[in-house]
């Protein structure tokens, strides 16, 4: 299965009453063991280099690595930019081979994020790639408050950017590690009256399974992004791998006992999402 847009999976999505998920890779071995779970579960799947991950890796090595594990794939695979900051980032991640790319603008005011999303748009769409933007701010646990999204603001933002998908602040918070919060769904109603753009939940691990299952099946949420939850699932496979023979020290053999916890992890994730 060649590399697709986010276009490619989100309007199936958006039309036949389903999710994706975005997941927030850090490096090979995680992204590896997403796409298996995709294929177990068969369903596309959207892998996503987030600012940290960009940090340890260049983009351009991920653009490779994303490629590689699309043309290995039996589902179709999204490459994505997630949270680009800067017209120069996002142009990088298109010459890298990414298939979408995410602009973030939402620290801006409406009027610079507006422009600013729309020139980049309009540089995705030129060369065939999709691009998500940002209207609300998304906060994150234990940092920056959240800015909800005025469901006003956000017509105007998809009509005039031309975005292929539009993330939303609507009481979802990035790096919640439990999920005893849960969506504003009177906003998310009034938000997907007003616009036909596939909506986007950042910070898709704090959200009740319920509400996300409810979400993807009932409403114009056509991706919801999912970190830190898998992350945990990592990271605590690690753990035991290197606790259980402290004698081991080949970082290869160590982290192969984390491929299938997080498989398992990303299953239930991904069960969450499916058409029918």
């Amino acid at each position: 299965m060649s590399l697709v847009t986010l276009s490619d999976v989100l309007q199936p999505a958006l039309h036949n009453g389903y999710a994706v998920a975005g997941l927030v890779t850090l490096g090979w071995e995680d992204m590896h063991a997403y796409v298996a779970a995709a294929e177990a579960e068969d369903v596309p799947i959207i892998l996503q280099a987030g600012p940290s991950c960009r940090e340890h890796t260049p983009l351009p090595v991920l653009g490779k690595m994303f490629r590689h594990l699309a043309d290995g794939a039996s589902v179709p695979v999204v490459a994505h930019l997630d949270h680009g900051y800067t017209h120069e980032e996002c142009h990088i991640a298109i010459d890298s081979g990414f298939t979408s790319v995410m602009f973030d603008g939402s620290r801006k005011s409406l009027a610079q994020n507006i422009d600013e999303t729309a020139a980049i748009a309009d540089m995705a769409h030129a060369a065939g790639v999709s691009c998500e933007g940002e209207i609300g701010f998304v906060g994150y646990s234990g940092g920056e408050g959240s800015d909800g999204t005025d469901p006003d603001d956000a017509a105007q933002f998809a009509r005039k950017t031309g975005v292929d998908a539009m993330a939303i602040s609507v009481g979802n918070v990035h790096l919640q590690q439990n999920k005893e919060g849960g969506l504003d769904e009177i906003r998310i109603r009034a938000i997907e009256a007003v616009t036909e753009v596939p909506l986007v939940i950042h910070g898709g691990s704090g959200v009740p399974v319920a509400q996300r299952s409810a979400l993807a099946h009932g409403s114009k949420i056509c991706k919801f992004n999912i970190g830190t939850e898998l992350r945990m699932a990592f990271g605590q496979a690690l753990r035991r791998a290197v606790n259980t023979d402290p004698e081991r020290f080949d970082r290869v053999l160590i982290l192969k006992d984390t491929h299938e916890p997080v498989v398992d992890a990303t299953r239930r994730v991904l069960k969450a999402f499916k058409g029918a």
